[in-house]
């Protein structure tokens, strides 16, 4: 494990990675406000297609195609 030694380093880590967080909270936000604009529909019915819908369907065709690849694997070593 990482020691710093001064308690200043540590503080200085923890304020960039507030900083990082912000920053990245705030493009995404002003991503899906600017979608929202270019598809005419709302901020929240953004987040809901992106959450709700996108989202969902990318992770249950990761898991298919986990599933398969695991399958395809098995049948290859059995040979």
């Amino acid at each position: 494990m990482y020691q710093y030694s001064t308690e200043n380093q540590l503080h200085e880590k923890k304020e960039l990675m507030k900083e990082i967080i912000q920053f990245i909270y705030n493009y995404c936000t002003d991503f899906t406000i600017n979608l929202a604009n270019l598809l005419n529909i709302t901020y929240y019915d953004v987040n809901a297609l992106i959450f709700c819908i996108i989202w969902p369907s990318f992770t249950i065709s990761l898991i298919f195609i986990y599933l398969m690849k695991k399958r395809q694997l098995k049948k290859l070593i059995k040979d």
